[in-house]
């Protein structure tokens, strides 16, 4: 459990702790306000793995989904670097100034980062009610060109394989919430949302339900994670795939990060678009997937990674 707790909102700050709260608030104020410098040494981003072998790959779990294993996998690559040296809370400011997004977080365990702006909610519980909004559909903004910024979005809406991929992670988030929400009230409050942000559009639906008497914030967990957006469907099936596929461990990434308050409430991100920093080794990385169905085009899906790595590239390069 945390020592100190500090929740901002709009027009307060509440702190949460055992010793006096204006102590913490006096020494915050004393602190002087430093704008974080670049560290940064030049980085050699490489991919883990070779776009012939990437498209290799989708190609053999596209044979998986032919044969029934599966109906849809999200798979992942790494983008990496040796011997970084970067200043965290820099970057964090930066990429938040060129891909504001409303889950993004900073988080620090002794000398390791995660630097996320993540455009995706895991799971909201708010009394007896939970919210998921997975993300399923991409397509790149044109910040210069406002007709062909429409198109880019109208095509999300109009385009049947993305909106089959993000119907099946629908219907994967409505039978984790059943497990643990009252008979009959998971329903799907939007589908085939589209909204736009700074880099990107994105297709979200939302999923809510009513939860079940006597049922803990941790079953609600345990039913729900990993999250069906960066896995698939069967969940257990693909997530043996992506273990024999993919070429890094995920780690963090496409876990979650958020918060409980003391009433049970929780709010937990999906941790993508993220940078992970190891300040002992100075090794940086940072991941991009996407859905793969049999109606892929791996040239797309590659395409598509590197669409979504672009806000972290461009910030470290």
């Amino acid at each position: 459990m945390p020592e100190v707790v500090i929740k901002l909102s709009e027009k307060e700050v509440h702190i949460f702790c055992e010793v006096s709260a204006k102590e913490i608030f006096d020494a915050i104020q004393s602190e002087s306000l430093n704008i974080p410098v670049n560290k940064q040494s030049d980085l050699d981003i490489k991919n883990r793995i070779s776009k012939s072998a990437y498209i290799d790959t989708i190609q053999k779990l596209q044979q998986h989904i032919l044969r029934g294993d599966c109906y849809e996998i999200n798979f992942c690559q790494e983008f990496f670097a040796e011997d970084a040296v970067i200043d965290p809370l820099y970057v964090y400011h930066k990429l938040i100034q060129l891909s504001p997004n409303p889950f993004a977080a900073l988080y620090k365990l002794n000398d390791k980062f995660c630097i996320c702006a993540s455009p995706e909610r895991y799971l909201k519980k708010e009394g007896n009610k939970i919210f998921s909004q997975p993300i399923k559909g991409t397509s790149k903004r044109d910040l210069v060109n406002k007709e062909n910024d429409l198109q880019n979005k109208n095509y999300l809406s109009a385009n049947e394989k993305e909106k089959s991929e993000n119907v099946m992670v629908v219907d994967l988030v409505r039978n984790d919430l059943s497990k643990v929400c009252k008979e009959g009230t998971v329903k799907v409050d939007e589908l085939f949302g589209v909204y736009s942000f700074p880099q990107v559009h994105q297709m979200i639906s939302t999923i809510s339900g009513e939860i079940k008497n006597d049922i803990d914030w941790i079953d609600i967990v345990k039913a729900t994670f990993p999250m069906g957006s960066m896995t698939g469907a069967p969940k257990k099936r693909v997530m043996e795939l992506i273990e024999q596929y993919e070429q890094t461990k995920r780690g963090l990434f496409s876990g979650a990060i958020g918060y409980i308050n003391p009433d049970g409430d929780f709010d937990f991100n999906v941790v993508i678009r993220s940078i992970f920093y190891n300040a002992s080794t100075r090794y940086l990385s940072f991941q991009a997937g996407g859905g793969i169905t049999f109606y892929s085009d791996a040239e797309k899906e590659y395409e598509e990674c590197l669409l979504k790595a672009e806000a972290m590239r461009k910030v470290l390069e």
